[in-house]
């Protein structure tokens, strides 16, 4: 068979493929091809852009994201081939097939070895592109997809935190259950350690985006400028650093769930550009004026009270109402104490697993202790201390000394059983405890499961 024709991929028996709208370079010196090229492109919802040299392919890739690069093999005095791996590296996802009407074995060969994503002969029929351009959405899909699949993964464990005989944590789970079925935006409060972003998770896949991809942005762990590249992405040169163009979180949940963490640590110039995204779905990466449209689905989390952040001026009053069309609060682990057995049971099965340990379990007296203990960290303070249960037991059994003790939780956090005191005191001297007690900010920041950023700016507000 000619290589033209065991190169082609034909239209399947049952119907074309259907290819999401993608972005599209086309890099040849022959004008009529790139004008046939966007022929075909554009009417099938592709935005096409075209490069008539080298110099000129290299300014639009380092100014923007391409999902297909259609690069011819010869360009006058270049070659299609030395230029691929530096398109490449300019944006690792992006997929580069060549075009040529010199189509050899060894060419080919040399292309995918290269890295090209496929490789193709001139003159390229429309049926042709239209398959190739539902291959790249297919792999693009499918890249997102692994990524849902490995996310899902870690999260399945998680499964009993999202059950509880508590009823007011039974309710919100309900509720959950009935928002994660639209696209309403959804905002989770409650205090550190309470799972919020196992429910965000959770919402995900309940959800009729569930294949997409599920996103997390940690608002506190970056600066304003990185924050910015983290959601929307750059092109490459906005910043110091920006070496090559990336897409931001936003662009890569496109049909899938954007999770913010702890949304009231965010500047208020990120701000003001998470509610144009959340008004009109649109957005700039760093450096490029174009604007974008993206689908996707906000959900944010905090421990912090908005509406004071509203009223004293750091937190925009327009994004909390953007933010809080459905708000579900999850309660402290201390007012659900029917659960913490059942939780408990759950930690002590799955490190019990991980570390080898199949056949440990709690001595009656470990149960009743478990569930005495004040657990100020919450669900997250719980499942650290059965991980370590499981790590320094002596035996197959559990008992009360593999467990903190009730001075640990209590007189060892500097106050009586009986003393009631407010819950920013209560946080204060617990994060002083976990730092006592493991030896360095970062590890407590790891214990504590926040950014080392949030736990220093904690230290300063409580002088620790």
């Amino acid at each position: 068979m000619a290589m033209s024709e065991s190169l082609r991929r034909s239209t399947p028996p049952d119907g074309p493929l259907q290819a999401a709208s993608l972005t599209v370079l086309t890099i040849d010196d022959e004008p009529l091809v790139r004008e046939t090229l966007a022929a075909c492109l554009e009417p099938r919802g592709h935005t096409v852009t075209a490069a008539a040299t080298v110099e000129e392919a290299r300014r639009q890739i380092a100014a923007r994201h391409f999902d297909l690069v259609l690069l011819d093999l010869r360009l006058h005095d270049h070659s299609g081939l030395d230029l691929l791996p530096e398109l490449l590296a300019a944006d690792a996802t992006t997929q580069v097939v060549l075009m040529t009407a010199y189509a050899t074995v060894a060419s080919a060969v040399e292309a995918m070895r290269r890295g090209a994503f496929d490789y193709i002969s001139k003159p390229v029929s429309p049926a042709e592109l239209e398959v190739l351009t539902a291959r790249v959405s297919e792999h693009r899909a499918l890249v997102r997809r692994l990524a849902t699949l490995e996310d899902r993964e870690r999260a399945d464990w998680h499964a009993p935190l999202l059950e509880s005989a508590h009823p007011e944590m039974a309710n919100l789970l309900a509720a959950a259950h009935s928002a994660a079925k639209t696209d309403a935006t959804v905002l989770l409060t409650g205090e550190s350690g309470t799972g919020k972003g196992v429910l965000a998770r959770a919402m995900h896949r309940w959800s009729k985006r569930a294949d997409g991809a599920f996103a997390v942005v940690s608002c506190p762990s970056l600066s304003p400028e990185l924050l910015g590249s983290e959601l929307f992405g750059h092109v490459k040169g906005a910043f110091t650093g920006a070496v090559q163009a990336k897409i931001g979180k936003v662009e890569f949940a496109g049909g899938g769930t954007l999770f913010l963490d702890e949304v009231g640590e965010m500047s208020m110039q990120i701000q003001s550009r998470l509610l144009r995204l959340l008004q009109d779905r649109e957005y700039e990466r760093v450096g490029d004026p174009k604007p974008r449209q993206v689908d996707v689905r906000v959900i944010a989390a905090t421990n912090a009270n908005l509406e004071r952040e509203v009223r004293e001026g750091r937190f925009r009053e327009d994004l909390f109402y953007r933010l809080n069309v459905i708000r579900l609060e999850l309660p402290p682990l201390r007012q659900r104490r029917e659960d913490i057995l059942a939780l408990a049971d759950s930690f002590l099965t799955f490190y019990a697993n991980r570390h080898g340990l199949a056949g440990l379990a709690f001595t009656d007296e470990a149960r009743e202790h478990l569930q005495q203990l004040p657990w100020p960290g919450n669900v997250r303070e719980l499942q650290n201390a059965v991980e370590r249960a499981v790590i320094l037991a002596p035996g197959s059994r559990i008992g009360v000394q593999s467990l903190p003790r009730s001075e640990a939780s209590n007189g060892a956090l500097g106050h009586a059983p009986d003393e009631l005191i407010s819950l920013e005191g209560m946080e204060a001297r617990y994060i002083r405890h976990v730092i006592e007690t493991v030896g360095s900010v970062e590890e407590a920041a790891q214990v504590l499961e926040v950014a080392p950023s949030t736990l220093w700016r904690r230290r300063r507000k409580y002088g620790i």
